[in-house]
């Protein structure tokens, strides 16, 4: 599974022309899904997730976990986070799950998320052709590979 994290001061997320759900201050995160992850990718990543001390403490130092810092989540599936461009110009997304695989370990994600932040977690519609307007604070933005733990 592969994220990147954003740190808003705003996002939201429309489908169909209509707003879907919106976050204030907090983390949008988007989310890929490789059809060799797994409930323990999730689970990793959504520890590592709850846990980003990407928000600045009183001092100006980005000290805060999103829960810390009284923050709010969105979390939005992205497949094209598993682009391969080594060859050609236009990306290839085989390594991508299907939706078969995907849907589970991305609501397995959600429902990890919610848990370990005890908050409600915005989220779009898996599959849906989806607008995403956020505005990026700091700009910070995180990549994060379950592949990559080291």
């Amino acid at each position: 599974m592969r994220l990147v994290i954003q740190r808003v001061l705003s996002a939201s997320v429309t489908i169909n022309g209509n707003i879907y759900s919106s976050i204030k201050k907090g983390l949008l995160v988007l989310i890929g899904v490789e059809e060799n992850d797994s409930e323990a990718d999730a689970e990793w990543l959504a520890s590592k997730t709850s846990q980003l001390r990407v928000f600045d403490d009183e001092s100006g130092v980005m000290n805060l976990s999103v829960t810390d810092a009284g923050g709010e989540v969105m979390v939005i599936s992205q497949f094209t986070l598993h682009a391969s461009t080594r060859k050609g110009n236009r990306p290839s997304y085989i390594r991508a799950a299907r939706s078969e695989t995907a849907i589970p370990l991305y609501e397995k994600f959600v429902s990890l998320l919610k848990e370990k932040t005890g908050s409600e977690i915005k989220t779009g519609v898996f599959g849906a052709d989806m607008k995403v307007t956020l505005v990026n604070d700091g700009p910070v933005t995180i990549m994060i590979d379950s592949k990559r733990k080291e």
